[in-house]
């Protein structure tokens, strides 16, 4: 007799499944098929979505009230929350500042004459 998938099994591969039905693109920004990496990233920030909005702001009333609950989660997690890792400033802030430092960088370059 052959033992059943696991749940958590289950889960992974429908989830590459539906990346490689979304493209290549998708399916390469995920690391490769198989790979114990693949969704880490998605069931790390499901986990924190979990614990600081579902079970803090529920119970839910209806879906409308839980998609404006998401809207205003994401883009306090984006634009507002203060990441240490990055200098406890925000993401959206922390990219914006990036790309700000290299459109300078190639702005620097385009001025030194080639040889």
């Amino acid at each position: 007799m052959q033992r059943p998938i696991e749940l958590t099994q289950y889960l992974a591969v429908r989830y590459t499944q539906r990346l490689a039905e979304a493209g290549a693109g998708a399916v390469a920004s995920a690391g490769s098929t198989g790979d114990s990496y693949d969704n880490a990233l998605a069931e790390a920030f499901h986990s924190l979505f979990k614990a600081e909005l579902v079970r803090n702001r529920g119970p839910w009333r209806g879906l409308d009230e839980v998609e404006i609950a998401v809207a205003e989660y994401v883009d306090w997690f984006n634009h507002r929350r203060l990441h240490g890792e990055i200098g406890l400033v925000p993401p959206a802030e922390f990219e914006d500042n990036f790309y700000q430092q290299e459109s300078m960088s190639e702005q620097d370059e385009a001025l030194v004459p080639s040889l």
